[in-house]
């Protein structure tokens, strides 16, 4: 074998080079959860070191963060690394983007993005396929996927989007430039080099074939099962078990491991590490990294003593919360009425819902208290982020973490009037109300939740009115066709009476993105119509949604279903031939209307009364 180089490389370094990817492995396949991971470790690993009011200059002092090993040629050919490598660019293009719309200090990291020559830009892996798809997202946040046939480009798009939608809201202030300067000085690769593809061949299969370790689950099934005497028994679990990982592992990748968390987590996990600099792993940590550890150190406080509490564990408590959370997965993707929560849920990216489901459940539990359990929490979960959104408050992982363990235990394994006091209790005492929505409107932060919104309104009032639809083709971002926010006033200042009610354009912008100045249309619609004035766009909306159909005089005639909705919900719907600064501010309160009935605080009293 020729020479081999090993070093530890930090992103600035590494990214001021151009990689090529190998034709055999050229394709991008992240999904949303390997970048929700990745934006997980990162900011837990800064706010390790982060105290408010540090500078950039403070990263110095900080601690590096290990990403893992790249294998590459001394040609910059990249044999293993490329799905973190093409990551970490569009996590660059979006820390980019996301400096300039927030007008933060500006750390520059363009150099580490792309090089230019002849005017035309060279990205950090120089794929020809995905460039058009990175100048797109570097230049303005967007690619348009249609007529798009390439895997790579559709995921590299797609796990653009969920970096927007999953970073955290408490980095996008003054500690922006801070978290920068350590991701490009402190998150170190280690860069393996060799002269040639053969030999970086031989130490990728070396690195990952050799000696196949056992993973946390294989593990915990060791253990729980060796401590079961009879041989029969034994067998029997170990069947079961191996049934239900696999049912797991069919789900996603690392469904099986994610279950156990989300299990262990929300029936035993009794402390959080603190949020400070060195404060230690407690429970919850642990179980996130170790659970099988976990598990054999804390026997006792799961109350595993003898033979019959392993048997048991596994027979009844794994397979029963295992049934359940294949369940709770399969509603989050697949519409189901009667478990419309959990899906709705999964739209907004709350992985936390599984744990705090899981956690109002008790083995001994019935089916039917199981099923109603599933709701009462997942409704409450939906109004819980409701009543935050419409409040510009944050539902990120990072900034709940510590309120959503705090109602695990409250919740656990309690009796189903115990658990709906305990579900109105706390929505009822929260400091945000639907109230908030009378100031409602579409920024930076709300974008991530707005098409959701309009979506179940749409929704909402189509079902209420007799008319099929379907939620899911709403938010559904992977059709040719997707729907999009629709401004129903145009972007021109000079356009009917604008000049004369509001004294400055950026007061007319303010209010154009009012609540109630937003619809959805599909893409294709959106794009045609959003240079048309009032008057023009207001035919158009007849044939499409409800919600946009309601601004329209034909809305009102020949449709006695949605008159009869109309009158036993006293929502105030009316046409508006010219929609101007008063008929917004009076659309605002159909809008709050319509979401107390969608969002209705005493839904949780009625699934129990069920």
């Amino acid at each position: 074998m020729n020479k081999i180089t090993g070093n530890a490389t930090n992103v600035r370094t590494l990214f001021n080079n151009r990689y090529t990817v190998q034709y055999y492995q050229r394709e991008y396949g992240w999904e949303k959860k390997q970048i929700e991971e990745l934006i997980e470790d990162l900011t837990n690993e800064f706010f390790e070191f982060y105290q408010d009011g540090q500078k950039q200059r403070d990263v110095e002092q900080y601690g590096d963060y290990f990403l893992g090993p790249i294998i590459l040629t001394n040609d910059n050919a990249i044999i293993d690394g490329q799905q973190r490598l093409s990551s970490t660019t569009l996590f660059l293009i979006y820390l980019n983007n996301l400096q300039h719309q927030l007008g933060t200090q500006k750390v520059n990291i363009d150099n580490l993005i792309y090089s230019e020559k002849y005017g035309e830009k060279t990205f950090c892996i120089n794929v020809e396929e995905r460039e058009k798809c990175l100048e797109g997202l570097y230049d303005n946040g967007y690619y348009d996927l249609t007529n798009e046939m390439s895997e790579s480009v559709i995921n590299l798009f797609n796990r653009y989007q969920d970096i927007e939608a999953l970073f955290p809201d408490d980095l996008k202030g003054d500690a922006l430039p801070v978290f920068i300067e350590w991701l490009i000085e402190k998150v170190v690769f280690i860069e393996i080099k060799t002269d040639s593809e053969q030999d970086a061949h031989k130490i990728f299969v070396s690195m990952n074939d050799r000696g196949l370790r056992l993973t946390p689950t294989e593990m915990l099934k060791g253990y729980l099962l060796s401590e079961i005497n009879h041989n029969s028994v034994r067998n029997e679990a170990n069947d079961l078990w191996k049934d239900k990982i696999l049912k797991l592992k069919d789900i996603e990748k690392d469904g099986d491991a994610d279950f156990i968390k989300n299990w262990l987590r929300s029936q035993y996990a009794e402390t959080i590490r603190e949020g400070k600099k060195d404060a230690e792993n407690k429970d919850f940590e642990i179980i996130g990294t170790t659970f099988h550890k976990w598990v054999r150190e804390n026997k006792s406080v799961i109350g595993l003593s003898n033979s019959q509490d392993f048997e048991k564990i596994i027979m009844n408590e794994f397979q029963t919360f295992s049934d359940i959370y294949i369940r709770l997965k399969k509603y989050s993707r697949e519409f189901h009425n009667d478990y419309d929560c959990v899906f709705y849920n999964a739209d907004r990216g709350f992985t936390l819902q599984y744990q705090l489901i899981l956690a109002s459940i008790s083995p001994s539990d019935s089916t039917q208290i199981i099923d109603k359990k599933i709701k009462m929490v997942s409704c409450f979960i939906d109004q819980y982020i409701a009543q935050r959104v419409f409040n510009f408050k944050t539902v990120d992982y990072s900034s709940i973490r510590y309120t959503i363990f705090n109602l695990t235990k409250a919740i656990r394994r309690k009796t189903e009037e115990e658990l709906a006091q305990i579900l109105i209790d706390y929505i009822g005492n929260m400091e945000q109300t639907l109230d908030g929505i009378d100031d409602f409107y579409l920024n930076q932060f709300t974008r991530r939740y707005m098409l959701h919104i309009l979506s179940r309104m749409t929704y909402y009032i189509e079902q209420q009115s007799g008319i099929n639809s379907r939620f899911s083709d709403y938010v559904n971002r992977q059709q040719k066709n997707p729907y999009d926010i629709e401004h129903i006033w145009a972007d021109d200042y000079t356009q009917g009476k604008h000049q004369f009610e509001f004294s400055t354009e950026d007061e007319f912008r303010d209010y154009r993105n009012s609540f109630s100045g937003l619809l959805i249309l599909s893409k294709d619609k959106n794009r045609s119509f959003q240079a048309m004035s009032y008057d023009k766009k207001v035919v158009k909306y007849d044939s499409e949604n409800l919600l946009a159909r309601t601004l329209n005089q034909n809305s009102y005639t020949n449709n006695p279903l949605f008159l009869r909705f109309m009158q036993e919900s006293n929502l105030e719907f009316k046409p508006y031939d010219e929609f101007n600064k008063g008929q917004l501010l009076e659309r605002q309160q159909l809008y709050k209307e319509i979401c107390k009935r969608i969002w209705d605080v005493t839904r949780i009293e009625q699934i129990v009364n069920m």
